[in-house]
């Protein structure tokens, strides 16, 4: 099976995360710290002090012979605010804000042309950014599948999102 990659910085990333894995043709997702400004694994603290420049980011890997990254893009737009600058939610910060980071030259021009028509669905500026991932640290351990393990835990994205996810592409 050939797989993609895209990151996907989307506030808190424990809810996009479990959104990202209800997505039939989603292999894996890692929860982590994505284009921050050095080349040193940050921690949960150092990122939450907002010095860092890291954005709490999910790397999504998926089969794109079953499910296309206009797809998983537009899904990834229903559960954030795009003109939210640093913000979801009840998560206030920069590690908090949204963005869409390509490893493929090609997804960017997808990226763009996504975000360009989610655009016209609004009067105020997006705040999503889309650029080249820089890098990406994986988060620690408790964080990973956190709401699996916390089904209860918080999260910004509502149940009926998590619904959709599982039967947008069945």
């Amino acid at each position: 099976m050939m797989t993609k990659e895209i990151y996907l910085a989307g506030g808190c990333f424990w809810g996009t995360e479990h959104f990202m894995k209800q997505l039939r043709g989603v292999v894996d997702t890692t929860v982590g710290y994505a284009n921050g400004l050095h080349d040193k694994a940050p921690t949960y603290q150092e990122v939450c002090t907002g010095a860092t420049g890291y954005a709490e980011t999910v790397r999504v890997v998926y089969d794109p012979e079953v499910l296309e990254l206009a797809l998983i893009l537009r899904l990834y737009f229903r559960t954030i605010d795009p003109t939210s600058l640093n913000k979801q939610g009840g998560d206030i910060g920069t590690q908090y804000r949204t963005g869409i980071y390509y490893t493929d030259e090609a997804d960017r021009n997808l990226a763009e042309t996504a975000l360009q028509e989610l655009a016209k669905l609004y009067t105020a500026e997006l705040c999503v950014e889309c650029e080249p991932l820089r890098n990406f640290y994986p988060a620690e351990d408790y964080h990973q599948d956190y709401l699996d393990v916390h089904p209860g835990g918080y999260c910004h994205i509502g149940q009926d999102l998590f619904i959709l996810a599982r039967e947008a592409n069945r």
